[in-house]
């Protein structure tokens, strides 16, 4: 068996937070730190051209390549669930869109009891990881690690969509992440000089020479390895042998909101009904291991265009392909340098809502779903979103093999809120495509389709058209109550020496695309870790 020693801190996980973590506990001197990567090197060309996410979800190269069991909610289908087999992670694969959420967010989760996690208390941390292309002032920071950027080019059609958000009061902004992202705006993106700037990018690349700090790739965790309710080291495969690995200080688990749940389980922390149906023998109970998932459910509503060029007859010739490439080899712009998405809209279906509780990702495109060809007739997509569902899912392991994907529940639209504000959704999408400023471009509904007007008909359709936008959380829920699984400092609740620091401890879903919010956790996460750690030292002392 394979030896990898002993170390002061041992991260699971090389995504977001796990970049994070091992740059920020690297730059003490006197600690070791081991960081553990089940996928391999993000030496993959489609990383680093933003458009190349089209040819890295669903590829085994760099995606664990999930599916979700059958849901009810969206009439019995099963969906892609992305999710990053790479050094950064999700952030190797994802949308690349910089989006904090919202102030009232944070505030809740301070509500909840989780002092120190207000709005107040966590921007310090958005400002330290940013290096804003122009912006230094009170919300934005400049000098950070994660770089956020302009997008590198416009449309006259998403252009359009803005004026025809601003003439159902919804108006233009500046900047959706000074704590109120009302109104519409080009997304900022996490890109420098037209290339995806990735976790391993920002905050491991820059730490990568210091002696302190290992990087073992390709390194899969079957369990934790506890005494005593202590965490004291991990049992594992590298490369294909079998390994072990000592933790004198922490071990941290930042696999995700999938990942992370689904190690617990594997080391028999969890339901014990639910382990013990696959083989697990249970060693502490915790309800609330991989329950509490919460994700934003898009619907993607799609309408056919005149008068304007889109992605779909651009990309639907060999000579428009040749012009895409060219632009992207000699400027680093054009349809190559573009985010999934172009255009952010924020808005409330309902004026009784205090903030908006909808994101719109509007794209200058359409196809039948994602991996498929663009259609072959103009059109523009804008999909939105319930920021603040009330159903909940869960990730239970469904074999005690680290290898085979754990069951995974969403449950969308199983809750009647949600059902309400996605058919207010999809009436609010056919309003704004109404609009004066949209008629130029005679916009015709393709999906769901104008036959869908009742209440059960539109959530029906919303059952059809629904789709995962990738925002998986909350799996490791955080909070006050003996009942969470971890406490407000991201301490593993029965255990000592073992946190859980990534996007699956948000008491529940920020508003927006999750990113910048899990960087930010882990920010807060290091620090803490850091505190705890000189706390001991002078106890000892």
């Amino acid at each position: 068996m394979r030896d990898l020693g002993s170390w002061d801190y041992v991260i699971v996980g090389a995504g977001t937070a796990g970049c994070v973590l091992a740059n920020r506990l690297s730059e003490d001197p006197d600690v070791k730190v081991l960081l553990l990567e089940a996928g391999k090197r993000d030496n993959y060309i489609w990383i680093h051209i933003p458009v190349g996410y089209l040819h890295c979800i669903g590829n085994p190269r760099v995606d664990w390549g999930f599916k979700t069991t059958s849901d009810p909610g969206l009439n019995g289908r099963s969906l892609l669930y992305p999710r990053g087999k790479v050094l950064g992670g999700c952030s190797s694969i994802n949308g690349m869109i910089y989006m904090r959420g919202q102030a009232w967010d944070y505030d809740h989760w301070r509500q909840l009891g989780l002092t120190g996690w207000g709005w107040d208390d966590v921007l310090p941390y958005f400002r330290k990881s940013e290096d804003h292309y122009s912006w230094d002032d009170d919300h934005h920071a400049q000098g950070g690690n994660l770089r956020v950027e302009e997008q590198r080019m416009s449309w006259e059609l998403l252009d359009a969509f803005r004026d025809a958000c601003e003439q159902n009061g919804i108006p233009k902004t500046r900047d959706f992440n000074g704590g109120d992202n009302f109104g519409s705006a080009y997304f900022q993106v996490t890109q420098k000089s037209g290339l995806r700037w990735n976790g391993a990018k920002a905050f491991l690349r820059p730490a990568s020479n210091r002696p302190n700090l290992h990087v073992q790739t390709e390194a899969h965790v079957d369990r934790i390895l506890f005494d005593n309710g202590v965490a004291t080291g991990l049992k594992l495969e590298v490369e294909g042998s079998e390994a072990k690995v000592q933790v004198d200080g922490e071990l941290i688990l930042a696999a995700g909101a999938i990942g992370s749940p689904q190690l617990l389980e594997l080391s028999g922390v969890g339901q014990p009904d639910v382990l013990k149906a696959v083989g697990i023998d249970p060693i502490s109970e915790n309800r609330n291991v991989g329950e509490n998932l919460q994700d934003h459910l898009q619907l993607r509503p799609v309408f056919k265009v005149k008068n304007a060029l889109t992605m779909n007859e651009l990309a639907g010739s060999w000579v428009g392909k040749a012009k895409i490439g060219l632009e992207y080899l000699f400027k680093r712009s054009g349809p190559m340098s573009m985010a999934p998405s172009q255009l952010g809209v924020f808005a409330r279906t309902d004026p009784s809502f205090e903030t908006p509780n909808v994101q719109y990702h509007v794209q200058p495109l359409s196809l039948p779903k994602f991996g498929q060809p663009l259609h072959d007739f103009p059109a523009m997509t804008a999909s939105v979103c319930n920021l603040r569902p009330e159903s909940r899912g869960s990730v239970h392991v469904a074999t005690p093999n680290t290898s085979d994907q754990p069951d995974i529940k969403p449950n969308y639209l199983s809750a009647e809120a949600d059902k309400r504000v996605a058919a207010d959704a999809i009436r609010l999408t056919r309003r704004l495509m109404a609009s004066p400023a949209m008629q130029p471009y005679e916009p015709e509904e393709y999906l769901p389709g104008p036959d869908y007007t009742s209440e059960d008909e539109l959530v029906k359709a919303a059952g059809d058209i629904g789709t995962t936008i990738f925002h998986p959380v909350s799996t490791c829920r955080m909070g006050t109550d003996e009942t969470s699984v971890v406490d407000g400092r991201l301490k593993l609740r029965g255990f000592e020496n073992i946190r859980v620091v990534d996007a699956s401890v948000m008491p529940s879903i920020t508003s927006g695309n999750t990113n910048a919010p899990t960087v930010m956790i882990a920010e807060k996460g290091s620090d803490m870790i850091r505190e705890d750690r000189r706390a001991a030292g002078q106890e000892r002392r």
